[in-house]
């Protein structure tokens, strides 16, 4: 009996592979065990990084609010802290959006903050 050696199915997903290493540098988008090293290590970075971003994010907004409460005279926790104390109920990527793009607002939101410490 013959052997099956597979060998459409093996072209198939080796194509895939060097597909998905379009792009790459060097050898990383023509070899194929180095392509697919690649490949893996990529989709390994892309799924780590998915929940990466929503901290990076976070970090980049709390470092906003913490710049401009301190231009109005806050640190960041006591500006968090009032924000409790005064019931207003605002997330810190509205907070962080409102600091960027329209400074008196924040500055409002700063004074009442301040009436309630």
């Amino acid at each position: 009996m013959p052997r099956a050696n597979n060998s459409v199915a093996s072209h198939h997903r080796r194509k895939k592979v060097i597909a998905q290493a379009k792009g790459y540098w060097g050898r990383r988008n023509r070899l194929y065990k180095t392509a697919e090293e690649a490949v893996n290590r990529s989709l390994a970075y892309a799924y780590r990084d998915r929940r990466q971003r929503k901290r990076d994010f976070r970090t980049l907004w709390i470092t906003r609010i913490n710049a401009a409460a301190r231009i109005n005279g806050l640190s960041y926790g006591q500006m968090i802290h009032g924000m409790k104390v005064a019931h207003i109920e605002m997330d810190r990527k509205a907070l962080a959006e409102l600091a960027v793009n329209d400074p008196s607002g924040f500055a409002a939101v700063a004074e009442a903050v301040k009436a309630h410490l």
